[in-house]
């Protein structure tokens, strides 16, 4: 896939694809996760130690300079009233703008780099080059949130961070306002029974199944997948060919390469075989949004709303 995926590949593919496998369909109200709980070992106030992928992670007092290293996450800390205690972020971190974009990478961490912002925590998704230990190794206190597989576990994780950077009645209001914004829009889930679809992830092109995180948000709507039945479905991530997708003839197309790849419903048609497809027919090929349609964290309603309101006008037609 092209350099400009490695934020889906490097989390989404990395993580998800070892631990969607096993995964079944997730409520858009789910029961509270029983991993990675946030706990405050001395009651109200700092110190908090908060039990994320690196194990218990103790926070002494409530920091000022956090560096994120992860673009869902840098979402999150913004979305929960973090946003004047981070001081940079990585080159992949374009959302809120006004983030302090900086040329850091989670996907090439440099320590010494990372070290110089002088951060009191460093909030990651990928443990890459083994940058949660060689963090913890001069005393800089690191959470390690991967790619969540589930929606409760994204929840979990913003909670986690509202825990690490003492915002969490803030980040309680995020997560409650994300679990009725999801059971609003699901709602109307039985408006997708019998639909098929078929995400894009590049012109490879790359899908993925109703296992991932992103495709339990379809699974929401009652969407039947059409990359569920490929050779390759078992890893979550499969590259489907022209001929399998010509003869599933998705009822929706979703495009989450329009911005990276310029893809849309003009590009689709001049592809072999790909003119006479249902979705290119009837102009059902939705341009999503590449970043949110690869991320995990608040702004995953925005996707589920782009799904719901497909769904709600092919049903309509």
């Amino acid at each position: 896939m092209r350099p400009v995926r490695k934020a889906l590949a490097g989390a989404l593919l990395g993580t998800l694809l070892l631990a969607g496998c096993g995964q079944t369909g997730t409520t858009a109200n789910p029961a509270p996760a029983t991993s990675q709980t946030a706990t405050t070992e001395t009651g109200a106030g700092f110190p908090v130690t908060v039990e994320a992928a690196n194990g218990k992670v103790t926070i002494e007092k409530k920091p000022e300079r956090i560096v994120s290293l992860s673009s869902v996450h840098t979402e999150s800390l913004f979305a929960i009233g973090a946003g004047p205690q981070v001081i940079a972020v990585d080159d992949q971190s374009n959302y809120p703008p006004e983030a302090p974009r900086t040329e850091l990478s989670g996907f090439k961490p440099n320590v010494e780099a990372i070290v110089a912002q002088k951060p009191d925590l460093v909030v990651v998704s990928d443990d890459i080059d083994h940058v949660v230990a060689e963090l913890t190794k001069v005393n800089v206190p690191v959470l390690h949130e991967p790619a969540a597989e589930t929606l409760d576990e994204a929840y979990q994780e913003i909670l986690d961070l509202g825990t690490a950077t003492g915002n969490l009645a803030k980040a309680e209001e995020v997560v409650d306002g994300m679990k009725t914004a999801l059971d609003e829009l699901a709602a109307g889930a039985a408006a997708g029974k019998g639909l098929t679809y078929y995400h894009e992830l590049d012109e490879t092109p790359y899908s993925l199944t109703s296992k991932t995180f992103i495709g339990q948000i379809y699974a929401l709507f009652g969407l039947t997948n059409i990359a569920d039945e490929a050779p390759d479905a078992a890893g979550g991530y499969p590259k489907l060919s022209a001929e399998f997708i010509a003869q599933a003839d998705p009822d929706l197309i979703f495009l989450a390469d329009v911005k990276c790849c310029r893809q849309n419903k003009e590009t689709l048609a001049q592809r072999p075989g790909w003119k006479n497809l249902t979705a290119v027919k009837k102009d059902r090929v939705i341009e999503l949004d590449d970043d949110i349609a690869s991320r995990w964290g608040p702004r995953v309603v925005d996707l589920a709303k782009a799904i719901g309101d497909a769904v709600a006008k092919t049903a309509s037609e």
